[in-house]
């Protein structure tokens, strides 16, 4: 299912040339470079730029607007050979001042033994010179792990680069729509906007009070009918309390259309709002379900009024193209539960797992029969009717990477991220829940999790991207990057004597 409220990203590839070197070697080599990226991709993901700058800034200029006029939102600045190191970091520069994009560098590998002479371009030596240029400049430009290639290995460079330049561009393109406050004695979320407008995120916050008013004027709109059938449709015979859906999707149109008028000069939407203590009494449901078919749509909307939460879920989405969750890392796994289903199964340790766990806001494609629900931990101190509008589900057994980027309350940016999976065991509670396993969870769970006081919700992704999230985190300038360690690794403040 195509997701909305992310961007299309195009590249646009750049040669560069040091006027000592011939032309034509950079030339040649971009020609290949496209025509192995579009033998093996889509090559509607690319452009090629005809101008090849050879150390002129003005050039640099006229190459710049090209890209940009053709609507590239990601820039490849490919070396030919050595390279022009002003012309091409004035050009990162001027690129990401102008869109906001994200720019790479890669550089072309020596084609053959038999042509080391006029035919050897030097680009691994003129990526350091490209390097040191792009610090004295400031820009944070995207260097692969191993950025000198063959057109081939190039090509599969660029087209990895794609989700990362994606989430750049949409990121300083986002609006965070709040309604809070945030719930009495819940500081847990709670972090500084200033790494917000630092990343070139907007935030509106509103009240709580603001979303009821434009709930109320949404009462006999036209479309409630057409989307509880949706909503019907979509459950199935996990349509199990009919009467709620009306309402709830008179708030799914009270949320979308304020997200349509409030969008303002940005592109892109996420949202953080709450469902309790005033929340059921007020709206007479909870909105899980609909904060779920939002998440499912590519609108992530977090509970808790969990702005980074937001974020991270938005991240998610840009760099897996599918919809993610936001969980509590919840609660451990009962002995008796692992001794007869998971050990000896699995290659796990106890330490290792975990259940992932929150009300109903998991989309309903990625757990196992979904269906509607109260909500059971708000029931015990309120009447079951006000409560309704939860989706219960058990989360699909496969690969996911958890992950989460930070403000600390002195405004450092920090993120984590570690891949594992979902087992495929029934974690016989309620709500979107789901047993984790993540390899040394236990020491990433102290290390990190508790010595960096992060928060106690989680993203997570289908599958396992924890190589584009580091590298994202590392575009976006984040000081702090951990991930799970393995045994031989300590972490920082891990006490080195402890049995």
């Amino acid at each position: 299912m195509p997701l909305e409220n992310i961007p299309t990203e195009k590249i646009g590839i750049i040669a560069v040339s040091r006027d000592c070197f011939p032309e034509s070697l950079s030339v040649n080599r971009r020609k290949a470079l496209i025509e192995a990226y579009s033998s093996q991709y889509d090559s509607g993901e690319i452009y090629e730029c005809p101008i090849c700058i050879v150390e002129s800034e003005t050039q640099m200029e006229e190459a710049l607007d090209d890209v940009i006029n053709h609507g590239c939102n990601g820039l490849c600045i490919f070396l030919g050979n050595f390279g022009p190191e002003i012309s091409e970091s004035m050009l990162a520069q001027e690129f990401v001042r102008r869109t906001k994009g994200a720019v790479m560098f890669c550089g072309a590998a020596e084609e053959t033994m038999a042509d080391l002479y006029d035919g050897r371009g030097d680009c691994y030596c003129g990526m350091l010179n490209a390097s040191y240029n792009l610090h004295l400049r400031g820009v944070n430009a995207y260097i692969p792990e191993h950025p000198i290639g063959t057109a081939m290995e190039c090509a599969t460079l660029i087209h990895e680069f794609i989700p990362l330049a994606r989430s750049v561009y949409a990121i300083h393109n986002l609006k965070i729509i709040t309604f809070g406050p945030r719930p009495s004695n819940f500081f847990a979320c709670n972090a500084p906007i200033q790494q917000l407008i630092n990343l070139g995120v907007e935030i509106e916050e509103n009240s709580e009070l603001d979303l009821f008013e434009s709930f109320k004027n949404h009462e006999g709109d036209k479309r409630i009918p057409l989307v509880a059938k949706d909503m019907e449709k979509e459950l199935g015979v996990g349509n199990k309390i009919p009467q709620i859906l009306p309402k709830l999707a008179q708030y799914e149109i009270t949320l979308l259309d304020w997200i349509e008028s409030h969008k303002g000069s940005k592109k892109y939407v996420t949202v953080a709002t709450k469902c309790w203590p005033a929340f059921q009494t007020q709206f007479q449901f909870v909105p899980c379900y609909v904060n779920s078919r939002l998440t499912g749509r590519g609108i992530p909307v977090s509970c808790e009024v969990d702005i980074y939460g937001a974020l991270s879920e938005y991240i998610g989405v840009c760099l897996s193209g599918d919809t993610v969750m936001l969980l509590d890392v919840n609660n451990t796994v009962p002995d008796d539960m692992f001794n007869s289903e998971i050990k000896g199964v699995y290659p796990y340790n106890h330490s290792d797992l975990f259940m992932g766990f929150h009300c109903g806001n998991v989309c309903s494609r990625k757990v196992v029969n979904a269906h509607m629900n109260y909500q059971r931990i708000m029931s015990r101190s309120l009447p079951k009717e006000v409560t309704y509008g939860t989706l219960d589900g058990t989360i699909i057994p496969g690969e996911v990477t958890i992950y989460r980027l930070q403000s600390t309350p002195d405004n450092h940016l920090l993120a984590y991220c570690a891949e594992g999976e979902v087992l495929p065991t029934d974690p016989r509670s309620f709500g979107g829940i789901g047993v984790f396993a993540i390899p040394g969870m236990a020491r990433f769970y102290r290390y990190v999790l508790i010595e960096k006081a992060f928060p106690h919700h989680t993203a997570v992704t289908f599958g396992h991207h924890g190589k584009l999230f580091f590298d994202l985190f590392k575009l976006l300038g984040v000081e702090s990057i951990d991930y799970n360690h393995s045994t031989s690794v300590p972490y920082e403040g891990e006490n080195p004597f402890k049995k």
